[in-house]
């Protein structure tokens, strides 16, 4: 087998692992590409190209994530990972683990650890990599790396529970959300809600956004009741489809283009949180993007004229 079609063949677990460090598709694709020149720059084969592409991209992407910190401290307004609609590496085995560790609610939550924390997490967790694969990747001892394991659970743990909820039943309620948001069924869309249901917006200063998160099913409601309807007048179209592992939708212009994501958190039969991603430099990588604004001005201008 070449450099090159060993390399393709592991590019799928490789783009997977830097998504979960970085959050970002785009970093994400760099990392990827940035481990190519590595392993086709060296002279010798390695003993295991997968640990050797492995440790490569691990340690491109907790540098790349070190630096991207900063800039999103910095950041306007909710930040969210970039939304990712299908994940390129399948493994029957960790399908659980893969699907869990890809959700909105578990990338934010992986945010709050150290780069080498969720370096070791993301390998040995998601991955199930040998701690001395682990070791070797993040460059440290193997029982350094059994003790960054243990904050990082603690970590996970303590943030949320688990969203185990049966995907037949994620699917059917999301398929009655949908129907209720494109119908303006304010009573429906509650009926679907937690009580303390959130919709927040990532739109980083480039696109509208919420001032801030809206809680509660009948606030929640309300909003989305109001404004997709307005929006399904002016041609906008929601596309349902899983976004980050969970039920999803994609929201698109009359051209096409791409406005939004949508992805829903489904626990106990009730949607508990309503993620949007708005911003358009995080959009760029599903589609070609619409004028966010524009769009905000002909939702307006509709309200102005039902009004």
């Amino acid at each position: 087998m070449s450099k090159v079609e060993e390399f393709e063949e592991l590019r799928p677990l490789l783009f997977s692992i830097a998504y979960r460090i970085l959050g970002s598709v785009a970093e994400a694709e760099d990392a990827v590409q940035e481990t190519w020149l590595r392993f086709d720059g060296s002279s010798t084969r390695p003993t295991s190209t997968r640990a050797f592409l492995a440790t490569a991209v691990t340690r491109i992407s907790i540098d790349v994530l070190r630096s991207a910190r900063v800039r999103r401290e910095e950041y306007v307004g909710p930040w969210f990972p970039e939304p990712l609609l299908s994940d390129p590496y399948q493994d029957p085995a960790r399908a659980v683990e893969l699907a869990d560790s890809v959700s909105m609610a578990a990338l934010l939550l992986l945010e709050r650890l150290s780069p080498l924390e969720r370096a070791v997490f993301v390998l040995r967790e998601v991955f199930a990599f040998g701690f001395d694969e682990v070791a070797t990747a993040v460059g440290r001892s193997e029982a350094a790396c059994r003790q960054l394991l243990v904050r990082a659970r603690r970590h996970m743990a303590a943030g949320r529970p688990r969203f185990a909820a049966d995907r037949l039943e994620q699917q059917e309620l999301a398929t009655r959300f949908f129907d209720a948001l494109k119908n303006g069924d304010v009573g429906e869309l509650q009926s679907l809600l937690a009580a303390d249901v959130q919709l927040a917006g990532d739109g980083g200063g480039k696109a509208p956004q919420l001032a801030k998160a809206i809680i509660g099913a009948e606030n929640v409601a309300r909003v989305l009741g109001t404004v997709f309807p307005l929006m399904s007048r002016i041609d906008v179209t929601c596309e349902p489809h899983e976004v980050n592992g969970q039920p999803g939708a994609v929201l698109r212009d009359r051209d096409g283009r791409v406005l939004h994501t949508l992805a829903l958190d489904v626990l106990d039969g009730r949607i508990q949180t309503i993620r949007a991603v708005l911003n358009p430099d995080k959009l760029g990588h599903i589609g070609p993007v619409a004028d966010a604004w524009a769009i905000d001005r002909e939702v307006k201008q509709a309200r102005r004229q039902r009004s």
